[in-house]
């Protein structure tokens, strides 16, 4: 592990802060600089001075000037002047590329999102071994796998059924979700259930209650909802039966003509 040792501050360069600030109202005017906030050593004989900046729109900012002497010279000069954040200071968040940045649910129609060769969370229908592929090859598996009527020339990979899996008992469909924890029964009683094949039959299947909320969508076994199949509702929620009918016996004949 290397240890990064500051040197210490020449003391012709550490007193430069006029030349440094001179140099500074050379690029910006002189209402966006405020005062001196310090100074650090950079390497031998090269220093850093900050200095506040009281533009608009950049509070915690810094202006810093690095200034650097030669050997055996009693001048400094300037090496660069940039404006910096400091530790207070607004900045963008770190930028994620687009292809991280995707959601569920982004893609619009005709919106294309092509998966890398290398995409850890497939592999070819039939095995190739563990040596890299070159295009060519690839374009083989295609092929061969058509010949052969196996559909797909890429299947799921341990690591992509994993990480689907775990995405899956995290999500809306598994027992964590808030409709989950409040249902009487979980989904792997529920007649609605369909099973999924696979591996991933031991775990989820895909919800054919076109009453429920998670109609068509993967669910896991210890999932739930107000729509199980065998749910009943209790007596104090059933409807009030209606009361006996009343019959009309009354006719014009039991009133006393007046």
């Amino acid at each position: 592990m290397a240890i990064i040792v500051r040197s210490k501050p020449d003391p012709v360069t550490a007193a430069a802060v006029d030349e440094a600030r001179s140099a500074l109202l050379e690029e910006v005017p002189a209402a966006d600089v405020g005062e001196h906030l310090g100074s650090q050593a950079e390497g031998e004989r090269v220093v850093t001075h900050l200095f506040a900046c009281n533009r608009k729109g950049y509070v915690g900012w810094r202006w810093s000037v690095t200034v650097a002497r030669a050997s055996r010279q009693k001048n400094v000069t300037i090496d660069e002047i940039v404006l910096i954040p400091g530790d207070e200071a607004i900045v963008a968040p770190q930028w994620v590329p687009y292809r991280e940045r995707l959601q569920p649910g982004d893609l619009s129609p005709g919106d294309l999102l092509p998966v890398s060769d290398e995409d850890p969370r497939l592999v070819p229908t039939y095995s190739f071994g563990d040596d890299p592929l070159d295009a060519d090859e690839k374009a083989q598996i295609r092929t061969v796998a058509k010949d052969l009527g196996l559909g797909r020339a890429r299947t799921l990979s341990p690591e992509g059924r994993d990480l689907a899996a775990e995405r899956w008992y995290d999500g809306d469909g598994g027992p964590t979700s808030p409709i989950a924890q409040a249902a009487p029964d979980h989904c792997h009683s529920c007649g609605f259930l369909v099973r999924l094949a696979g591996p991933l039959s031991e775990t989820f299947g895909v919800c054919a209650n076109g009453d429920a909320n998670d109609d068509g969508r993967v669910v896991s076994f210890d999932h739930g909802c107000g729509a199980h199949s065998e749910v009943r509702l209790a007596k104090k929620h059933e409807p009030e039966p209606m009361p006996e009918h009343v019959f009309d016996t009354l006719t014009s004949d039991g009133y006393e003509l007046i």
